[in-house]
């Protein structure tokens, strides 16, 4: 069956139900959102002259849902103009036109009695192939599809998301034993494909892969938090990103998922899985049942692990929880050996083995939950899935995990690991001493650019399927590098493109990094067709220039390196621009300051759907200098045949530069014309270099020719400052800028107006170049700019001065 999924109805407009209606829409499919009818009128619409009849009050619980969900930060919708593409209703006056839907999810409460009776109803209206999946957590799949009709069952099946289903990559594919093999081969690419999700085949077992091996993790995690006497923010600093997990570390999280998420899961668990040998694991800790009858259940409730106040000055404080006294205590910043230790560790594979050798209360954290964690994965195989990297992806793509638990184990080897945790008092299963015996001492493995796992099985590797669409450059490494230095890399992707990756802190442009893009562009043009710029990092695409070597020569007084500096940079990026060759950059997450300036100056960007970007050096004092403003300015200039007036167009660039605004997402960056139309927006990421190699060949297979530098930039001179001065001033006079953001406003405003000229002309980009280099040296000598580059390298935070 040739399907497509234009129209999609979701019934039930909960937190999972708007945010999952909200996903679908950001993938631009038009989304009918229901619930129910409210029993009740309330005060406020009794006084309006409304009755339980009104329309407004029949969708009143729906539509609160949904203006709930687009206040909501982080946000749902990539774009707030997609919020256009959901139609709210109820399940009484409108429940009948999901028989034009082509896929219907029911997100309503957990209860087998509401989902089946809500499931007869749409077995009475849906087409016939239409796509039925149910977003439960736990309630077995199986069980909702008893007395459907056949065609329901064939095209039932669960497809848990996880929350916020925009931004955990996690997509569960739960068939039943009537689900149709087409029917999980469709949504097993629709989820990976479309809606960009690590999409993992699981079982129907309770609570599925990621929340089974997630919640035991969190639990046990918190019972030896209380054995070992830590505190619940030494215990966030020890599971946080300097172990590769989202920064909020254990009880943090707790605090944002909502505890009553977590007791719900445990004592689903608990009270289902009677074979497990683990099972008593999921009886909660006493400290849990008493934040649970407190009804301390985080974010939701204003309080939990953490609790926010205002002091007597007004300013907000943050209060942990003393689990032994169970009194709030102002959150104390925590200094721990090991966490500077591993910090001096550059990846998470040399970083394990150290946090498990260190002597301390924190070491022993390590050994108690590592041992009993890797222990436990091992006999849920072949339980909840029979191949163990399903288990990784889903605990990776669910919890916001860098490394997986058998990744994880690598990092310390395979013999290590069951030492580790025979040293507690445990053992693995019997096929990890099998797998061992063999002579084996990874679960994972890389030959020739493709990644093998472990298979209990068969005792042997078998290759992780479905890589085709993908290139993965920690795969790639040694076996087709073609040049590197201390931060950069490059690799021969194939059929001619050439890849360029960056390994400094943050992905930083330093001296290394812009001599491998020299590199790079010149080694494509003698003999590729094409260059990718882009890498796997989890933390940025790239944070810009590197300020820590501005600083220097700026507080040196060395205004000829500075100079040198700025102006190799502003030559790298016009390479990249004005080469030979076609050159696509592939930015995500964070491509800031001189990571955006190189996007602006690509043949393509193909971006990840997250990518946050924006030009933001005014935060540190100064202008975009790497051809930042030169290209707004162009950019503008190519819109003032758009009928809005020229002024207007510029302006709104302007504020975007002195504002420091960053977009919220790759569709936002479109709409502040940091990515052009033909541009390409990538709902998953991991198939990110996979899809600019693409459009570098398609580029070059089109007839790749390198054009003339630009020299009809109509820039607006001095009416154009007159503009920007004058709101400059009102905004000074209001303080809502300083002294010192004026003047670099001014700058800004002097720069991308093209300079003095009395009257609207064409100008060059190098004109332009020279204008903005110009500027930034000048401010590089302000004081109040080295401070707050002082401030960014110290503090993490520049000063407002």
């Amino acid at each position: 069956m040739n399907r497509s999924i234009k129209k999609v109805a979701v019934l039930g407009s909960g937190i999972m139900g708007s945010r999952i209606a909200c996903h679908f829409a950001n993938v631009g499919c038009q989304v009918l959102l229901l619930d129910i009818v409210p029993k009740e009128i309330t005060a406020a619409e009794a006084a309006k002259g409304l009755t339980l009849d009104s329309k407004v009050v029949r969708n009143r619980l729906v539509s609160e849902a949904f203006q709930n969900t687009l206040k909501a930060n982080p946000a749902p919708l990539y774009s707030k103009t997609f919020a256009s593409r959901i139609t709210l209703g109820n399940f009484e006056d409108d429940f009948v036109k999901i028989k034009d839907y082509d896929w219907v999810i029911e997100v309503v409460v957990e209860r087998l009695d509401v989902k089946k009776s809500i499931f007869e109803k749409v077995d009475t209206l849906r087409k016939p192939g239409t796509l039925v999946t149910s977003n439960t957590s736990g309630i077995p799949i199986h069980l909702m599809a008893e007395e459907r009709s056949e065609d329901f069952r064939k095209n039932f099946c669960g497809t848990h998301f996880f929350n916020p289903p925009r931004y955990l990559k996690l997509l569960e594919i739960i068939p039943t034993p009537e689900t149709d093999p087409e029917v999980i081969d469709f949504l097993m690419h629709y989820g990976d494909l479309y809606l960009g999700k690590t999409t993992v085949l699981a079982k129907d077992t309770p609570a599925f892969i990621a929340n089974r091996v997630g919640i035991y993790a969190l639990i046990q995690s918190i019972r030896a938090t209380e054995k070992l006497g830590l505190s619940i923010e030494e215990v966030d600093k020890l599971t946080a990103d300097i172990i590769g997990r989202p920064k909020s570390g254990t009880f943090r999280l707790s605090d944002v998922v909502g505890l009553d998420t977590t007791v719900h899961v445990a004592n689903n668990l608990y009270q289902t899985l009677t074979e497990d040998e683990s099972r008593e694991a999921f009886l909660l800790p006493d400290s849990i049942q008493k934040l649970m009858e407190n009804k301390w259940l985080g974010d939701k409730t204003g309080q939990g692990f953490y609790k926010k106040i205002k002091d007597e000055q007004g300013k907000s404080v943050i209060l942990a929880l003393d689990l032994k006294t169970f009194a709030y205590q102002p959150s104390q910043k925590i200094k721990l050996g090991i966490i500077d230790t591993l910090k001096k560790l550059p990846t998470l594979a040399e970083r394990f083995p150290a946090a498990l050798a260190d002597t301390s209360k924190a070491g022993d954290f390590y050994r108690t939950t590592f041992a009993d964690t890797f222990r436990y994965v091992t006999y849920r195989i072949p339980e909840i899935a029979d191949e163990l990297y399903k288990i990784d992806e889903a605990i990776k793509a669910g919890f916001g995990w860098q490394l997986g638990l058998f990744e994880t184990w690598d990092a310390i080897g395979l013999a290590k690991g069951i030492e580790l945790i025979e040293s507690q008092g445990q053992k693995p299963a019997d096929w990890v001493y099998a797998m061992r015996d063999a002579g084996h001492t990874q679960f994972y493995k890389i030959e020739k650019g493709r990644r093998f796992y472990y298979d209990w099985s068969s005792q042997n590797y078998q290759v992780i399927p479905g890589q085709e669409g993908f290139i993965i450059l920690q795969n790639l490494r040694g076996s087709q590098e073609v040049w590197s230095n201390p931060e950069a890399t490059i690799f021969d992707l194939g059929d001619g493109i050439l890849g360029l990756e960056a390994r400094s802190k943050m992905n930083t442009f330093g001296p290394h990094v812009i001599e491998a893009l020299s590199k790079a562009i010149s080694l494509a043009e003698q003999s590729y067709q094409g260059l990718v710029i882009g890498n796997d990092s989890h933390e940025a695409f790239s944070a810009g220039a590197n300020l820590a070597m501005l600083f220097m020569y700026s507080i040196q007084q060395e205004w000829d390196e500075v100079n040198l500096m700025i102006a190799q940079f502003q030559k790298a990026m016009m390479r990249v621009r004005y080469s030979s060759v076609p050159v696509v950059v592939a930015p995500h997450t964070l491509a800031l300051g001189g990571g955006c300036e190189i996007n602006l100056h690509a043949d393509r960007v193909v971006a990840a759907a997250e990518t946050y970007m924006g030009l933001v050096e005014v935060g540190v004092g100064v202008i975009p200098a790497g051809g930042g403003t030169k290209e707004m300015a162009l950019r503008c200039s190519d819109l003032y045949q758009s009928g809005d007036p020229e002024l207007n167009i510029l302006q709104n660039a302007f504020m975007n530069i002195a504002t420091a605004k960053v977009s919220t997402s790759a569709q936002e960056a479109l709409e502040m014309n940091y990515l052009r139309p033909g541009d390409q927006i990538v709902l998953n990421r991991s198939r990110l270099i996979a899809e600019a190699k693409e459009a570098a060949l398609e580029l070059a297979n089109a007839g790749y020719t390198q054009a003339p530098q630009r020299s009809d930039i109509k820039v607006q001179g001095r009416a154009g400052i007159a503009l920007f001065e004058a709101g400059i001033a009102q905004m000074r006079l209001a303080n809502f800028i300083s002294d010192h953001d004026k003047k670099i406003a001014q700058k800004l405003a002097y720069v991308i107006c093209g300079g003095d000229l009395s009257y609207p002309q064409l100008v060059t980009e190098q004109y332009l170049l020279d204008l903005e280099r110009e500027a930034f040296l000048s401010l590089c000598g302000e004081r109040k700019t080295l401070e707050r580059m002082q401030g960014l390298l110290t503090g993490g935070k520049p000063p407002r001065n």
